[in-house]
């Protein structure tokens, strides 16, 4: 079965609270923190090289504390399938698809089929 293409309704960023909120066209709604995204950005250095682009994001990084608070100065689209955002640290590579926010919400319905509660705890046993 093939699933239409997420396309955003409404986007909007706010940069005071630290959160990006969209309202997919299914009517979906996601809240993402942004000094998470930051952690996951897309691109070929964050995702250490090329070859290691295109999989799906790393849930598990997304919902780790970051380990600093990332700012947002400056956000722009791209095209009709991505959003950019500008950090506070110069980075500015990542594009952010629609699919692969889609696929990193973080919000209750999608972390239990992801089965993040489970990963994080199965994490934390092997780390100590």
């Amino acid at each position: 079965m093939e699933y239409p293409k997420p396309m955003p309704r409404n986007i909007t960023v706010n940069r005071d609270e630290d959160y990006m909120e969209i309202i997919w066209m299914d009517g979906h709604r996601s809240v993402y923190p942004l000094s998470h995204l930051r952690t996951v950005c897309p691109c070929a250095e964050c995702q250490g090289g090329h070859e290691n682009m295109g999989g799906p994001p790393d849930r598990l990084a997304f919902l780790r504390e970051p380990e600093r608070p990332w700012k947002v100065e400056h956000v722009t689209l791209v095209g009709n399938y991505a959003i950019q955002f500008f950090w506070d640290d110069g980075h500015h590579a990542g594009m952010y698809t629609w699919e692969y926010l889609r696929a990193l919400c973080p919000c209750e319905e999608c972390s239990l089929r992801y089965g993040d509660a489970e990963a994080l705890e199965k994490e934390k046993e092997e780390a100590g």
